[in-house]
């Protein structure tokens, strides 16, 4: 399989498993940033026995590297902080929405790091992306609550499209689980001293979904992405992710019952299409 096809996979993958990360934002009873601690520990600690497993190597090899690695970890956990946040306070569907605004920051931030001028069909298809995420909210309000969490969802794709071009530009060199040991990592140690819950008041059921969110819903998915970006642009990665928001609405009707309406429905075609295509011309080598 060539090493973009490859990429292709892992990213979709990925995406997938992104999709039903939002879902624990309502499952979980715990503030967006206990989730965050309690989630990136795990996840640092399955990537560091998985590495150690493999035999690979944990360190890095230069002490810039180690302030990337810091830098990315700063970044990462500012994300998910108000990615959780977003969704608990505006919903999964509208909060995963506003988040999903990061392919389009993506495009125009890109080329100011490769000194390029973004590409007409990427333009193309971020406007298309941006009408089909308009169309998939269900219903626009405007109450505090939902306001505050589409700004706080904004705010954590900005923070996600920064990471990805940072990452592809100076760290990805490094395999995707090593790369996610150091951001995990650095995420946990960075807000564990905000923790509201300690370990000890978690309960038994919340402890079982923090276990599942953190090795199979981070460490596995944020490694296939991190690796994809070792063959594949952020701004590719980023409008082929627009596929998340259609996962996370079908997995929030089929667990949460929340539902879409027609509009919805045409959203999730206008994304679908636009990814379909992204990937299309990636795989015949038209970028």
């Amino acid at each position: 399989m060539k090493a973009e096809q490859q990429s292709l996979l892992y990213l979709h993958i990925a995406v997938f498993l992104f999709g039903g990360t939002a879902l624990f934002s309502k499952l979980i009873g715990l503030p967006a940033l206990d989730i965050t601690v309690y989630r990136t520990g795990i996840a640092a600690l399955a990537l560091f026995v998985l590495l150690t497993l493999q035999k690979k190597q944990l360190t890095l090899a230069s002490m810039k590297d180690y302030g990337i690695a810091i830098l990315l970890g700063c970044v990462v956990g500012i994300h998910w902080v108000t990615y959780f946040a977003g969704m608990q306070m505006a919903g999964v569907t509208v909060g995963i929405i506003a988040f999903f605004t990061y392919p389009v920051i993506t495009v125009f931030i890109e080329p100011l790091f490769n000194k390029t001028v973004p590409k007409v069909k990427d333009m193309i298809t971020a406007l298309m992306v941006v009408i089909g995420i308009v169309l998939l909210i269900p219903e626009v309000s405007f109450g505090n609550q939902i306001t505050l969490g589409i700004v706080t969802g904004i705010i954590s794709a900005v923070f996600f499209a920064l990471r990805n071009i940072l990452h592809k530009n100076y760290f990805s060199h490094y395999s995707g689980p090593h790369t996610m040991l150091y951001q995990t990592l650095v995420a946990c140690l960075m807000l564990c001293l905000f923790v509201e819950v300690p370990p000890s008041q978690v309960t038994e059921s919340d402890w079982l979904l923090l276990l599942l969110v953190g090795m199979v819903f981070t460490a596995i998915p944020h490694a296939l992405f991190a690796s994809s970006l070792r063959h594949l642009s952020a701004t590719t990665a980023g409008l082929i992710s627009c596929l998340q928001p259609l996962y996370g609405s079908v997995l929030a009707f089929l667990l949460l019952h929340e539902r879409s309406d027609i509009l919805t429905m045409i959203g999730g075609l206008l994304v679908i299409s636009a990814a379909i295509f992204e990937t299309w011309s990636v795989s015949k080598g038209r970028r």
